[in-house]
């Protein structure tokens, strides 16, 4: 008898990018590159999930070598990204059948799915229905995610890297409000991603490794804010420092539980569309205390920082994105691989494996010992926790002074079903 064709795979990416998901990219597609013999084609999708649906498939087979492996230097997302949730299976099963539907045509077994906890649930519900349908396909979710919420794993790839240049801007910007400080700005505030977990803001108190050095407060999501004692605050930095530098989180509530910076609308997830939070506080700062400011939203920028990576963020990325095929080649199905941390002191992580079932839509929060007793700062504890994945730089290939990316060819896949889907 013939040997039995390998079944292709599919690769796509969801959710908002960063600064290394291209490098798990390269390792899922550089590994079954390696087992040509037990995985076929890899296609991704074109715009994450969505290429899916509407089969917009594209053929990775048709990049070079050199192509694929500069993808681990390269930051956002190479074959295109959406903010798109499926609905649950009993409110539109149309979703679900159109995807094993497509997967089926193109002979797809194996279905790596690179994204946070929404993509996990996705990644479960498809593996689900494909075993229903009796189509045999191995789901696997890569993680990633800057905001760092992903349950079980002790850190998430992109999370390094975001953290790292939230870091370094808030130093530098502190050396810079330093300098002016006696005849021009008093406080600077800087915005950061955080939805609901304040990782990020937590990793701007890494700059600050003696008294008075940039940033002097933190504000959490996890911390309700009370705005008497944050201004009495920011009054005692500015008389013994001579200036306040803030690291605020973009999810910062009152004592109603409302955001500081809901703008009233929602995103594709449903999730509050926030406005905003630098320029409220800075506000508050005008009104109350009537000290001069400047603010900073680091928005995309700190995401996009692949320029100052964490060389361990890239690294865990890459490995991550290789352990999921190793994964599906062991037979594993619904599982997401995770990093272990194997040491503090040195420190030394491993790679381990999550159930998607206990992964999916959790979130996982900044522990309350993380952050000191008045909720102003981080604790040595954290500190511990946060500062080995920064370490190590891992710079892009320059050329006239600018770092070269690269942009693949992103050749489509031949359609093969007649029907077009509306999303």
């Amino acid at each position: 008898m013939p040997a039995k064709k390998p079944r292709n795979a599919f690769y796509a990416q969801s959710g908002g990018v960063t600064a290394v998901i291209n490098a798990s990219a390269c390792g899922v597609i550089e590994t079954c590159r390696k087992h040509k013999n037990k995985i076929g084609k890899v296609y991704a999708g074109r715009h994450g999930i969505v290429g899916a649906l509407t089969e917009d498939l594209i053929d990775t087979t048709k990049e070079s070598a050199a192509a694929i492996r500069a993808l681990r230097h390269t930051p956002a997302g190479a074959f295109g990204s959406a903010r798109y949730k499926l609905k649950k299976m009993e409110d539109n099963p149309a979703q679900y059948e159109r995807l094993i539907e497509v997967f089926k045509a193109h002979d797809i077994g194996y279905f790596f799915y690179n994204g946070g906890g929404d993509s996990a649930d996705t990644c479960l519900k498809v593996s689900q229905l494909a075993d229903k349908l009796g189509l045999p396909i191995q789901a696997i979710h890569v993680p990633k995610t800057v905001d760092n919420d992903l349950p079980i794993t002790d850190c998430c790839p992109g999370f390094g890297s975001v953290a790292k240049y939230v870091a370094v801007s808030i130093r530098e910007a502190g050396f810079d409000v330093a300098s002016m400080a006696k005849t021009s700005t008093k406080v600077f505030i800087m915005e950061v991603m955080g939805r609901h977990a304040g990782w990020i803001a937590a990793a701007g108190g890494l700059a600050s490794e003696k008294e008075g050095d940039a940033p002097h407060i933190i504000l959490f999501p996890e911390i309700t804010f009370d705005e008497e004692r944050f201004c009495a605050r920011v009054k005692e930095c500015v008389e013994k420092f001579g200036y306040c530098a803030i690291v605020v989180s973009e999810g910062v509530k009152n004592t109603d539980g409302k955001f500081l910076s809901d703008a009233g609308l929602r995103d594709a997830f449903g999730h509050a569309q926030l406005g905003g939070v630098a320029p409220v506080i800075a506000q508050l700062i005008k009104s109350k205390l009537n000290y001069k400011y400047h603010w900073a939203v680091a928005d995309y920028l700190q995401r996009a920082a692949r320029h100052i990576a964490s060389k361990v963020d890239v690294d865990q990325a890459y490995a991550l994105g290789k352990a999921a095929v190793e994964l599906a080649l062991k037979g594993h199905n619904s599982v997401m691989p995770t990093v272990v941390r194997a040491s503090q002191k040195p420190y030394k992580w491993k790679l381990g494996i999550a159930k998607l079932s206990d992964v999916a839509n959790q979130e996982k929060m900044v522990p309350r010992d993380y952050i000191t007793e008045d909720g102003f700062f981080i604790t040595e504890k954290a500190r511990r926790y946060l500062s080995p994945l920064i370490q190590g730089e891992d710079y892009p290939p320059y050329k006239n002074g600018l770092p070269r990316y690269v942009e693949l060819r992103n050749a489509p896949v031949k359609k093969k079903l007649d029907k077009t889907f509306v999303l």
